[in-house]
């Protein structure tokens, strides 16, 4: 009697288990999977409540590309975050050396303070990067949305290497100096290779930061052409202005989120070794 009441427990809360993860991935995919059920609408069918793919066109992703230079904002998308990517890695990595390896007065504050900076929310910063954007002269250039991405993906960088960096086996490093290694060559070929998965999980969340950053590329830049993806979508605009080209829209959102998706997929063993890897040495 024991045994058929555990098991049949142990049935009820597989049945539960899987519910659950069905409910959750109902929830995560379907915005998405209705985007793009939607950008194969046209007319009328728009506004029609269907959850399957009944006709089929294509009219609303050759309208993106036809009325707008969006090939080319994705191009842009795609030098910014690059970039963005890049540069924070780079500035990410020696800044981190110096906090996770190299004992100086004040190293915990300004870490601290590190951290602290990348609580303020956007708008905070948003006049006084405007002003500082315009003594430079980047205003309605890309250089601008690299600069001023930096400030959002800089910090949490700095901070995920330090706790990464100090993780590492003191021996390497000082074995490495014994040999005669300078402190760029330790962080270049001994704590670098070690660091792949941490990079590649902070390097794509910056990308997706920088690849989805809305109010500084809409405020620091003008021109379709310099325009990123994020701005373009909002700016899609109908043949009236009472017209609100949802079809549009949901085509732009779908080009712009397959490049995230791909990305996701081909580095996701190493995304979970990052996310995983503080937990197993901590």
């Amino acid at each position: 009697m024991g045994f058929q009441r555990s098991k049949s427990g142990k049935i009820f809360r597989r049945i539960a288990f899987a519910g659950a993860v069905l409910a959750i991935a109902v929830i995560a995919l379907f915005p998405f999977y209705y985007a793009i059920l939607t950008s194969f609408k046209t007319g009328s069918a728009l506004f029609q409540v269907s959850y399957w793919i009944g006709d089929i066109t294509l009219i609303n992703y050759q309208s993106i590309f036809r009325e707008q230079p969006f090939g080319l904002q994705i191009l842009n998308s795609l030098l910014v975050a690059t970039v963005v990517v890049g540069l924070s890695l780079l500035l990410g990595v020696t800044a981190a050396f110096a906090f996770g390896r190299v004992r100086f007065r004040g190293r915990g504050l300004l870490l601290v303070t590190v951290l602290a900076v990348s609580m303020f929310p956007q708008v905070s910063i948003l006049s006084g990067m405007f002003e500082l954007v315009r003594a430079l002269g980047l205003y309605n250039r890309l250089p601008s949305l690299i600069l001023s991405n930096l400030v959002l993906t800089l910090p949490f960088t700095v901070w995920v290497f330090t706790t990464f960096m100090r993780e590492l086996p003191k021996e390497l490093e000082e074995a490495a100096y014994v040999d005669g290694a300078t402190p760029w060559t330790v962080v270049r070929r001994v704590f670098l290779p070690l660091m792949g998965p941490a990079l590649v999980t902070t390097g794509l969340l910056a990308f997706i930061a920088s690849w989805n950053e809305f109010l500084f590329a809409l405020t620091f830049t003008l021109s379709s052409e310099t325009r990123t993806v994020p701005v373009a979508i909002a700016l899609i605009s109908g043949a009236t202005a009472l017209e609100l080209p949802w079809g549009g829209i949901m085509a732009a959102s779908v080009v712009v989120t397959v490049p995230l998706i791909l990305l996701v997929f081909i580095f996701q063993r190493r995304i979970v070794s990052g996310l995983t890897a503080g937990a197993i040495k901590g």
